[in-house]
C-alpha cells in the first residue's frame, strides 16, 4: 500500500500514471454479507481457504526476496520471480492468463491478469491485489498478505470446479508502491466496452497486519468522512463482506476510498468496488482495541515500508479470516450459490404473470405495499432507500415504487405487506434450488421488528431469506441468495414475500428480482 495521498491529488496523479507510461506490450514472462439469515438461505457455501496454503505462498514470496536483493519492487528482479511463481500456478489450476507490460521510470513493470472460464462474459467480477513491494523490504504483508489470500482463492475456485454465473477474474498489479501504475495502466487500456463488463471490483491490500484491524470499505459513505461513497454497487460490496465477518462474530468498521490502493482507476470510472483493509502505519485506538484485541497506541502494522515487513510479521487468525472472507464474497457476488440445471420456473416481472398481493386478507400496512412496478430512485440524508434500477429489464417487485415529494413518502408504512407468486407445480425429481436477488433498505430508526421474508409454502414451508432490519442506516443494493428447495419435491407450492414496517415510524424499504427455480 502506497504511503497516503490526498483526494485531489491522487485524482490527478491518475492522470499523470496513464501520461507516465510510455510503452507497453502484450508480452508473457516467462512461465513456470446487520442482515439475519435463516440457514438453509445462504448461498451454496464458499470453500474454507486454509490458511496453511496462504502462508505456503508467503512463504515463497519471502524465498523470492531473500534471492533478489532483499525485495520483490518495480523493475527489481524479485518482482518478476513473483510474477511468473503466482502464474505457474494459475497456469497448473486451468487459468487463462495473460502477463501485461508497462513502463514506469525507465523499468519494465508487469500485471498478471486470470481468468476462469465459463459464467457470463458480460458480467465479470474482478478480484485484484498488488503484488510488489517497496524497495525498502520483502513487503509479505504489504502487499504479499493480499496477494497470497487472492491466489489461494482462485486455486479454490479450481479445485471446486466452480461454474459460476458471472465470469470471474483475478489481476496481480505491478508498480502499486509508485502510484498505482499497474491497475491504473489496466483501466486505461480497457476498450470502454470491456470496462462496462466489470461489474464489480474488489481489492485487497494488507490483510494480515500483526496489530489487526478488521475494516471495510466504505462503499455507501455510512461513516459520513473523507471521500464520498464508492459507484453504486459499492454499498452491495461492503455489505456482502459485512455479513461475512458478522457471520464469525467479528465487529468490522469503515475505512475511506481515500485512493491509496488499486480500487482507486476502477472506482475513478465508476465501477463498483470493495474491499478490506487490516491496517498500515495508523495507530490502533483503544476503540479499536476493545474491538479487536491487540495494542492501542501501536501501529497496525509497525514494519509498514520497512525491512522488517518479512514472513513473522503476520498475524495468522487476521489472514485467515480476510482469506476466508474474500472467498465468501468472490462465491456470493459472483452467483455461485446458483447451481447450473435445467429451469422449471421463472420471472423477472417484466410482464404480469399472477402475483397477488395482500393473499390472506391479513396485511396491516397502511401505505407503500408490494406490486410489481418500475421502481424511481428514493434518498434521504445521503442513504438511498429505493433503487431506481432493477436487476434486469425495468420492474422488480417493490414496496411503493414512486417516488413521490420526499423519500417517506410511499415507503412501506404501518405493518406487514405480502405478496405471493402463483401456483408453481415442482419436479418429483433431482435438486431443486430457488434463487433470487433482493435488498430491504432503512434509516436508523428503524428496528429488528423490520423485516424482509421470501418463503416456499407447500405441505410444509422453507424459508428462503429472513433479513431484519436495525437502527442504524442501510442503504439499497441488490444482493443474491439462494435456498434447496428439494424437500417440497413434486408439490404445487407457492412463493411468499412478506416485508414489515412494525417498529413505529420509520422509513423501509424493500424489493425482489429475478426470481427462477432450477432442477440439476
Amino acid at each position: 500500500m502506497r504511503p497516503p495521498t490526498p483526494r485531489s491529488a491522487w485524482l490527478a496523479a491518475l492522470a499523470v500514471a496513464a501520461a507516465t507510461v510510455v510503452t507497453a506490450s502484450a508480452a508473457t514472462a516467462a512461465p513456470t454479507a446487520a442482515v439475519r439469515a435463516a440457514g438453509p438461505a445462504a448461498l451454496a457455501a464458499a470453500p474454507d481457504i486454509p490458511l496453511a496454503n496462504v502462508k505456503a505462498h508467503l512463504s515463497q514470496f519471502q524465498s523470492i526476496a531473500t534471492a533478489n536483493g532483499g525485495n520483490r519492487a518495480h523493475g527489481r528482479p524479485g518482482y518478476l520471480a513473483s510474477v511468473n511463481y503466482v502464474k505457474g500456478q494459475l497456469d497448473a489450476a486451468g487459468f487463462t492468463t495473460v502477463v501485461q507490460s508497462f513502463t514506469y521510470n525507465g523499468a519494465t513493470g508487469y500485471n498478471l491478469i486470470a481468468d476462469w472460464p465459463g459464467g457470463d462474459p458480460n458480467q465479470v467480477v474482478m478480484t485484484g491485489a498488488h503484488l510488489d513491494s517497496v524497495s525498502a523490504g520483502p513487503g509479505i504483508n504489504d502487499n504479499g498478505s493480499g496477494s497470497a489470500a487472492i491466489l489461494e482463492t482462485a486455486l479454490a475456485v479450481a479445485r471446486s470446479g466452480l461454474t459460476p454465473t458471472k465470469h470471474l477474474r483475478f489481476g496481480w498489479w505491478g508498480a502499486e508502491e509508485l502510484g498505482l501504475r499497474g491497475s491504473q495502466y489496466y483501466v486505461n487500456n480497457l476498450p470502454s466496452t470491456e470496462r462496462t463488463k466489470i461489474k464489480q471490483y474488489l481489492n485487497f491490500d494488507m490483510v494480515g497486519s500483526p496489530n489487526a484491524g478488521y475494516f471495510v470499505y466504505d462503499g455507501d459513505n455510512s461513516d459520513g468522512v473523507g471521500s464520498g461513497p464508492g459507484p453504486a454497487g459499492s454499498a452491495q460490496i461492503e455489505q456482502t463482506i459485512q455479513a461475512y465477518f458478522t457471520s464469525i462474530g467479528v465487529p468490522t468498521r469503515g475505512t475511506d476510498f481515500d485512493g491509496r490502493s488499486d480500487y482507486g482507476p476502477f472506482i475513478s470510472v465508476g465501477i463498483p468496488a470493495g474491499g478490506t483493509f487490516t491496517g498500515a502505519e495508523g495507530i490502533k485506538s483503544s476503540t479499536h482495541a476493545s474491538l479487536w484485541g491487540g495494542t492501542a497506541g501501536q501501529a497496525f502494522d509497525p514494519c509498514y515500508h520497512r525491512s522488517c515487513d518479512t514472513s513473522t510479521n503476520i498475524n495468522d487468525t487476521a489472514l485467515d479470516r480476510n482469506a476466508d472472507a474474500i472467498a465468501h464474497t468472490v462465491w456470493a457476488l459472483a452467483g455461485a450459490g446458483t447451481p447450473p440445471g435445467s429451469t422449471v420456473w421463472s420471472d423477472t416481472f417484466e410482464t404480469a404473470t399472477g402475483w397477488t398481493a395482500n393473499p390472506a386478507g391479513t396485511d396491516t400496512a397502511t401505505l407503500g405495499g408490494w406490486e410489481r412496478g418500475d421502481p424511481a430512485a428514493t434518498s434521504s440524508s445521503g442513504v438511498t432507500t429505493q433503487l431506481g434500477t432493477t436487476v434486469s429489464g425495468s420492474y422488480a417487485l417493490v414496496t411503493g415504487p414512486l417516488a413521490g415529494s420526499s423519500a417517506g413518502a410511499y415507503d412501506l408504512d404501518g405493518g406487514v405487506s405480502t405478496i405471493q407468486s402463483p401456483a408453481i407445480t415442482l419436479p418429483s425429481t433431482g435438486t431443486l434450488n430457488l434463487s433470487f436477488s433482493w435488498y430491504l433498505a432503512h434509516l436508523n430508526n428503524a428496528s429488528s421488528a423490520d423485516y424482509l421474508r421470501v418463503r416456499v409454502v407447500g405441505s410444509s414451508t422453507v424459508t428462503a431469506l429472513d433479513a431484519a432490519g436495525a437502527a442504524s442506516n442501510r442503504a439499497a443494493a441488490w444482493q443474491s441468495a439462494g435456498v434447496d428447495v428439494s424437500a417440497l419435491r413434486g408439490q404445487t407450492v407457492r412463493i411468499v414475500v412478506d416485508a414489515a414496517d412494525a417498529s413505529g415510524a420509520s422509513l423501509v424499504e424493500a424489493a425482489v428480482d429475478d426470481v427462477r427455480i432450477t432442477q440439476s
